[in-house]
């Protein structure tokens, strides 16, 4: 395929195939019948070997509307995110303009905060935001030129993105989902920014998802110096973070994962120990599907979002309830698809104190 990032022919190698899943973000009604075309749709990452960008290697589903609730993970970390770049001195001057993510938040009201507003009709920003919003473009050469010409000519582009590196350091695979074109390691965007005019002036980390990472980028093509950048590189490049090899463990990591979630789920219903989950997430959709989960092994999935609340898991006939309903089972184990909503659900629901499982042991 073309590469989406730099446009080579026959560039990219295949590292990671699920096969045909369910759209991630499509959840039929919880009554409606399972319907076989509901996971025939390829999933699969490929990287290029020229840029090193991993990305979506195609993607024949059609976006549904958003249901998700914006997890408190992650309006923390965009306020540590936005105190940080203000402390290192690029939140110049006082406009933004900011490209969102399909799935919520937004850092406006944090900017707005600080006396950014938006440009005038047709002028660049000195401040552009972009928190894993790049990431759902399927053409990515033209929408980080975009991103670029929007930014002032002595402003800065902010991309918040999930680190490839942390993806394969903590096997997760199932970040691959439909809709996400891209998948970044800081070599590969510093490759990309160059190729329209912008350099990496430096990059900050976060633990949300595991590793993220935010880079600040400016106009011109001169050498970046940044600490941070530099070691970002360097544990990158001792990963072999663009290497099809390297990558590759993503595949085991999937096999592996699926098979001892559903050998699990099926021990604990020979003892006759109830199991739901939290957080009917995309990444649970490959997941649920990959593992060949159904009400017999897992009861039923809790979300707070409303919208998702009396619907089911595509390709399974797992409902989604709402938390309430979840207190209400007191089931014996909760698996959370989304480890980083732990200290959020102790909270909120502390009636299920000690029955979370945010990991399944594997067989090495």
């Amino acid at each position: 395929m073309i590469c989406r990032g730099c446009a080579a022919g026959s560039a990219t190698v295949r590292v990671l195939d699920l096969g045909s899943t369910p759209a991630a973000d499509h959840f039929p009604l919880a009554w409606s019948a399972i319907d076989p075309r509901e996971s025939a749709h390829p999933l699969a990452m490929e990287v290029c070997r020229r840029c090193g960008l991993a990305q979506l290697a195609e993607d024949d589903t059609t976006p549904d509307e958003p249901r998700g609730v914006e997890p408190l993970a992650l309006r923390n970390q965009a306020a540590d995110a936005v105190r940080t770049v203000a402390e290192s001195g690029l939140l110049c001057g006082d406009t933004v303009l900011e490209f969102g993510s399909p799935h919520g938040g937004s850092w406006l009201g944090l900017l707005a905060d600080r006396g950014f507003g938006p440009p005038p009709p047709g002028r660049p920003a000195s401040v552009v935001l972009d928190c894993f919003g790049l990431m759902h473009e399927g053409r990515q050469r033209a929408a980080l030129r975009e991103r670029a010409n929007a930014t002032a000519s002595d402003g800065t582009l902010l991309i918040q993105f999930h680190s490839l590196a942390a993806i394969v350091t903590h096997g997760q695979w199932n970040a691959l989902r439909h809709g996400h074109y891209a998948y970044y390691s800081l070599t590969a965007l510093h490759r990309m920014l160059h190729d329209v005019g912008m350099r990496l002036s430096t990059a900050w980390e976060f633990d949300l998802y595991g590793g993220t990472v935010l880079v600040a980028a400016r106009h011109g093509v001169r050498s970046y110096t940044s600490p941070n950048v530099r070691r970002i590189l360097a544990v990158e490049n001792a990963l072999g973070v663009c290497k099809p090899r390297t990558l590759g463990r993503l595949q085991r990591g999937a096999d592996d994962h699926a098979r001892a979630l559903h050998e699990w789920l099926d021990t604990m219903a020979h003892r006759g120990e109830c199991v739901y989950a939290y957080g009917a997430s995309s990444r649970a959709v490959a997941l649920f599907s990959r593992a060949r989960l159904d009400r017999g092994l897992l009861r039923a999935v809790a979300d707070a979002s409303t919208s998702k609340q009396g619907r089911r898991m595509p390709g399974t006939d797992v409902p989604i309830i709402s938390p309430r309903q979840l207190l209400d089972a007191s089931p014996d184990w909760v698996l959370l698809t989304l480890p980083d909503l732990l200290p959020e659900v102790r909270r909120d629901y502390p009636a299920l104190q000690g029955r979370w499982i945010t990991d399944i042991p594997r067989r090495r």
